[in-house]
């Protein structure tokens, strides 16, 4: 995660949210799904964190 102390502010806040928290439930999910519908294609798509600060964006 990214916080504001490590871009040399001098307050942080950290915000965990869904992405960070869920996606590796939303993995196996994904992986679980496959084995009871086989005949429905079942992908996990990975999301990108929504949280970033303009001195160090995420890439």
């Amino acid at each position: 995660m990214q916080d504001l102390i490590s871009s040399g502010r001098k307050k942080a806040l950290i915000v965990l949210g869904h992405v960070a928290s869920e996606q590796s439930g939303m993995r196996y999910c994904a992986e679980r799904l496959k084995t009871f519908i086989p005949e429905v294609p079942v992908e996990f798509i990975p999301a990108a964190e929504p949280f970033w600060s303009p001195d160090a964006p995420v890439e």
